[in-house]
């Protein structure tokens, strides 16, 4: 259970806002102000922001600064409704605000323990005539950002709520490079990210990363997405941004029984790359844990029939080709107990496969394995070694489908003791498959509409009821929902290793660093690393140094890591492997010592269940030299320094095995310079020595 460990002993406070009100009814009374009005505000903790909320003649908007400037210009808040819009003819019925300061701890996560302060205001939103329709905005500052949701109380005119689209923006006011990925496009989440000016992005995915000229860097997302459509963003003008809910088959975006609350609209704001990367505020606006004891969610690195397939070596359908057999699965299962991983994902096991499958799941069975593979005597064969099966369910976006079979499929996995499982939603974006009640043809949903959102959780749930663990891949986005349901171990979300075998072109040095200032602030991400042939599909070349492919076990966040190589080319590689066999992926705490978008990145994460560091550090396609200072180990501590770098004449594109591994003694007070050959990088696990107390001075 998480527990909370209050740093002070004040509660929360309330205030009645009463200053405000009577400004904003004596401005009502004489007509419209030429300014707009201030009604309600609030600062961070330590004063760093403050969020304002205005009225413009009925129009509510908000306000950002920090430390006075204006980082977010006034934007309009409210909503496209089926019944009119509701952003007019406003005016305030109340306001209170609350301190809040705790410390809960993360059952897994990139660090144990995490506070959760801010300053929050509540403002209560009506309609002067008509409908008299009522809603609330709640604003949390943190010292790294800010959090806005709306809130629908339970009100005699408005039992449902039909929303069209939100008219949420977000003017961001200093001049800004944006970081991006398109939205409403076929491949979902799966594309490389694109830089430009802020004023010449299209419509946009979440999160999206901006960094000012005078080095500001802010990130716009979204938290606790729950029974909505996956929130966009559309530029309108300059650099105003609209938000642009994903599309639903029945036209509105969002059909809602009031009450309810919306997820979370979210700036994360920081001097520094490295600290969107530390901030906490996304886990920290979404509920807290709603299973209990999670022990039985088990962080751990596992093996699988996987990669041969992306190399086309094998098949994911029957016959000679087959790579998902009996006999293939145990000599996995054999390596895995062999090294020390617990366990061994199995894509391809279920009949289904055969055929073209892509966009068209009906014949997939997730009761049943294919008659050459045999699931009832792997399970046991694993138990007997201390492996665990991994499931798959790839649906073919056949979604209604899938949940037929739902319980019955999850029910074998728990017999079975498989605890954990990869999902797959393989389609074009806007094809998902829905059934339509009214007859006709099928309805075609987003992967990140309302529907989309209900089903996912709807798994995650089924899933906890049987104490197993669930990582989808072609998911809905991550908005923090691990917080709240922590067997949500990872997902996918984003290019991942998959491209480096067949994709044109496959995934450049700067994908993997962009994707820790981008894709990683929503959550954990199953990258797939550990590719130490750097080889895909015909010999592709992937983009990278064998040292590099080391430190994106530390780089990439997953509490279930992969080793995705073939067995036998980890024998070719045994110094290279060792460091994959002794990573960690379960972390007491996490730090970026360095980095800057897009172009390189050093993160440090100590492991939870030992006193032992890690450091990975990748970078573009550009070679690095890095200083680096120890101070993050424990003082007075010697440690042995196990380093996996770039060897001399290292580089991607003509020389990526060159590679050394060695050893040294460090302490807290020393440095290191890391040299990152272009593409490159390097991993170094810190042990601490037996006895090995650092004399004084």
């Amino acid at each position: 259970m998480p527990t909370k460990q209050p740093h002070s002993p004040r509660g929360s406070r309330t205030t009645t806002g009463l200053p405000w009100l009577a400004a904003a009814a004596l401005l009502l009374a004489f007509g419209a102000a030429a300014e707009p009005v201030t009604v309600a505000s609030v600062a961070s903790p330590g004063k760093v922001l403050r969020v304002s909320v205005q009225l413009d003649g009925g129009t509510p908007s908000y306000q950002v600064e920090r430390f006075g400037d204006t980082v977010v210009a006034p934007s309009r808040l409210g909503f496209q409704l089926r019944d009119g819009r509701l952003d007019r003819d406003l005016e305030v019925l109340g306001q209170h605000t609350r301190a809040f300061d705790e410390t809960w701890e993360q059952p897994w996560g990139e660090r144990r323990r995490v506070r959760n302060h801010y300053n929050e205001v509540v403002v209560q939103l009506g309609e002067r005539s008509g409908a008299k329709r009522r809603f609330e905005v709640v604003f949390r500052a943190f010292d790294d950002g800010v959090g806005f949701r709306y809130r629908f109380p339970e009100q005699p005119g408005l039992r449902e709520a039909i929303i069209d689209d939100e008219l949420t923006e977000f003017a961001i006011a200093p001049a800004a490079t944006a970081w991006w990925i398109p939205a409403g496009e076929p491949i979902h989440y799966e594309y490389l990210y694109q830089r430009t000016p802020l004023d010449q992005v299209p419509l946009v995915h979440t999160p999206i990363t901006l960094r000012s000229k005078d080095g500001l860097h802010i990130a716009i997302h979204e938290a606790a997405l729950v029974d909505y459509a996956g929130m966009w963003l559309r530029r309108t003008d300059g650099q105003r941004l609209r938000a642009q809910l994903s599309p639903s088959a029945e036209g509105w975006k969002v059909r809602r029984s009031v009450p309810f609350d919306t997820p979370w609209r979210t700036l994360q704001i920081s001097d520094r790359a490295g600290g969107l990367v530390e901030s906490d505020l996304i886990l920290n606006l979404n509920e807290p844990n709603a299973l209990g004891d999670v022990r039985w969610v088990k962080p751990s690195k596992y093996l699988g029939v996987w990669w041969s397939m992306h190399l086309d070596h094998e098949s994911w359908a029957t016959g000679p080709r087959h790579a998902a057999t009996t006999a293939k699965t145990k000599k996995v299962i054999d390596f895995a107990a062999a090294h020390g991983f617990r366990g061994v994902l199995v894509e391809g096991w279920n009949p289904g496969w055969d055929g073209n499958w892509v966009g068209n799941g009906y014949d997939f069975d997730f009761t049943r394995p294919t008659a050459d593979f045999d699931i009832e005597a792997l399970s046991a064969y694993g138990a007997k070694k201390g492996v665990h099966l991994i499931g798959h369910h790839e649906t073919g976006c056949a979604i209604e489908h899938y949940e037929d079979q739902l319980g019955a499929a999850l029910d074998l996995y728990a017999r079975l003791g498989v605890d954990a499982f990869k999902s797959g939603y393989v389609c074009d974006d806007g094809q998902v498959d829905r059934r339509n009640p009214a007859g006709g043809p099928l309805w075609r949903e987003w992967h990140d509409g309302q529907f989309m959102a209900r089903h996912h959780l709807k798994v995650v749930q089924e899933a906890a009821k049987r104490q197993i663990a669930v990582n989808p891949h072609e998911p809905i986005k991550d908005t923090g929902l691990r917080r709240t349901y922590p067997n949500w171990i990872s997902r996918e979300g984003a290019r991942g290793m998959e491209y480096n075998a067949w994709g044109q072109p496959p995934n450049p040095p700067e994908h993997e660093v962009n994707l820790v200032f981008t894709r990683m602030l929503s959550g954990p991400m199953d990258y797939t690393p550990g590719i130490l042939s750097l080889k895909g599909r015909g010999g592709q070349a992937i983009p990278s140094t064998l040292a590099r492919q080391l430190a994106l076990y530390v780089a990439i966040y997953s509490p279930i890591q992969m080793a995705a190589d073939l067995p036998e080319h980890y024998l070719q590689h045994r110094q290279a492997f060792r460091f994959i066999e002794d990573v960690a992926v379960d972390w007491e705490d996490s730090r970026v010592l360095n980095g800057e978008v897009g172009d390189y990145v050093t993160i440090v994460r100590k492991d939870r269940n030992s006193r032992d560091w890690f450091l990975g550090s990748i970078t573009d396609e550009h070679g690095r030299v890095l200083p680096v200072a120890l101070g993050f180990l424990d003082p007075g501590v010697r440690y042995r320094a196990e380093i996996y770098r770039d060897g001399d004449g290292a580089d991607f594109r003509s020389n990526p095995f060159a590679f050394v591994r060695e050893t040294r003694e460090v302490t807290s007070a020393d440095a290191l310079v890391l040299t990152l050959a272009p593409g490159g990088g390097q991993a170094i696990r810190f042990t601490p020595l037996l006895g090995g107390y650092a004399s004084p001075g």
